[in-house]
């Protein structure tokens, strides 16, 4: 691990413009980085070191001439092979690459590189990332880096975003979350993940799953370099004109929901455990933990381990832009998806009604608490050899997202941040949920702020896990 990999968003970014460090530098740390662990970790699809290079020497002659392009200006990136890049083919976990129009940037990806940032490379992701485990079939399962013996997931579908953070490749990993797509690798692998309200920032340029619940979304190291990196991207996307981070709320003040049930169930050991030890840690702090009930959870889910909204709409994605696709699919993405060609019209628009009457009912889990906090992700990191069997992948994928999709299905925003290891000595991720952006007086901001306070008490992943075996 490189010495800046220790550091903030915020200071690195601070001693960029002091002339402390350069972009430069920072980048040839990462790129190290990157090339010790590739091989181990099989966390990138492609680098292209030249263009990274050129990127991070142009900042460099930008914050010479005194032009500071932007919050995340010299800063090294990852990005899911599921965002359009400029230089980039995009394949998306499939066998080949997708049409040229699939290469495109989008706002958030457009915007980024305009302020500056220095892309390191495409991260794996699992095939049109339908699916919460990590696993590809085409291209090979990223290592989970906290077992050094057994080959573990590192979550998914955002697979190697999490991983180019452990190994200290890059600062800040671009994903997608569907259904937990970056809630549940951030979990896995120690970290720590941001998924923004459905609809809050814009989906151009990303190859869709879901229309009706995909939202990009980040992994960085800390709550802090979440707080640092929101306004950073808003900046980015022209919803705000400066980077105003949010501020932690008083440990004494925040009130957190904990629901009785559902989000508890069938957990691995440990993973509860470590949970409840954070929160008892919290409440001896000063928060106030309130029992609250989650009726709507159950129906969601129900709806959701049916194929939801996903398996339909990606079909149509197929059906419509990418026919060819359809025959090279992994044959448990497959399945899944033939499924939902079985599926009526009629069914689809009552899924569709379901949880928007189940998430107009939930907001009032918000009543008299500021956020709601559970297990990320109910169970450890299985071994790519025991979820080799249809039946024992299916049971698994459903168990590790059943936490997180739950809350894209009822349009909520979420981060999980690490607290702990579990009984085999995984990960463990404190999930916290908030009413999306068109509560008021919720939203990301409020999210982040509580995160913040959270992690004032409970420190950072360091802190609360040490730290893996790394090449």
């Amino acid at each position: 691990m490189h010495a800046y990999a220790e550091r903030s968003l915020r200071s690195l970014a601070q001693e960029l413009r002091a002339g402390g460090i350069t972009a430069s530098a920072l980048f040839e740390a990462c790129r190290a980085r990157a090339e010790a662990c590739d091989e181990r970790f099989h966390t990138y699809i492609a680098r292209d070191e030249e263009r990274g290079r050129k990127a991070a020497e142009l900042a460099d002659l930008a914050l010479a001439l005194g032009r500071d392009l932007g919050p995340l200006m010299g800063i090294p990136l990852s990005v899911k092979d599921i965002y359009g890049l400029e230089g980039y083919r995009t394949h998306a976990g499939t066998p080949r690459a997708l049409p040229e129009a699939w290469e495109a940037q989008g706002p958030l990806i457009e915007g980024v590189a305009r302020g500056g940032a220095v892309f390191q490379g495409k991260t794996h992701t699992v095939e049109f990332a339908f699916g919460g485990l990590g696993v590809n079939t085409h291209h090979g399962t990223p290592r989970n880096p906290w077992d050094s013996k057994a080959h573990r997931v590192p979550g998914g579908s955002s697979a190697g975003a999490g991983i180019s953070l452990v190994e200290g490749s890059a600062l800040l990993a671009f994903g997608t979350d569907t259904a937990g797509s970056v809630r549940i690798p951030a979990s896995m692998t120690g970290t720590v993940g941001f998924k923004p309200t459905y609809g809050y920032w814009p989906t151009q340029g990303i190859v869709p799953l879901s229309t009706s619940l995909d939202s990009p979304g980040f992994l960085v190291r800390s709550v802090a370099d979440a707080a640092f990196a929101f306004p950073a991207l808003e900046m980015a996307l022209g919803h705000v004109t400066t980077a105003e981070s949010p501020e932690a709320l008083a440990i004494g003040g925040l009130r957190i929901g904990v629901p009785e049930s559902f989000f508890w169930d069938e957990m691995s050991p440990g993973v509860g455990e470590a949970v409840e030890t954070a929160l008892s840690e919290l409440e001896r702090a000063g928060a106030t933990l309130k029992p609250i009930r989650t009726p709507e959870c159950a129906a969601a889910s129900e709806i959701f381990a049916k194929g939801g909204l996903a398996a339909p709409e990606l079909l149509a994605t197929l059906r419509q832009d990418l026919p060819e696709w359809h025959e090279t699919l992994d044959a448990g993405v497959k399945a899944r998806v033939d499924m939902a060609g079985e599926l009526s019209a009629a069914e689809y628009i009552v899924r569709c009604r379901s949880f928007q009457r189940l998430a107009a009912k939930a907001v009032a889990w918000f009543r008299d608490v500021d956020v709601v906090a559970t297990p990320t992700v109910p169970v450890t990191p299985p071994g790519v050899e025991e979820v080799a069997e249809p039946e024992a992948y299916k049971r698994n994928n459903l168990l590790a997202l059943r936490n997180t999709g739950v809350v894209n299905c009822l349009g909520m925003c979420a981060l999980t941040m690490p607290v702990g290891l579990d009984a085999a000595g995984m990960p463990v991720g404190l999930h916290l949920i908030a009413p999306g952006h068109g509560v008021p007086g919720h939203g990301e901001r409020r999210l982040l702020s509580a995160g913040l306070a959270a992690e004032g008490v409970l420190g950072q992943a360091a802190e609360r896990l040490g730290r893996p075996d790394l090449p």
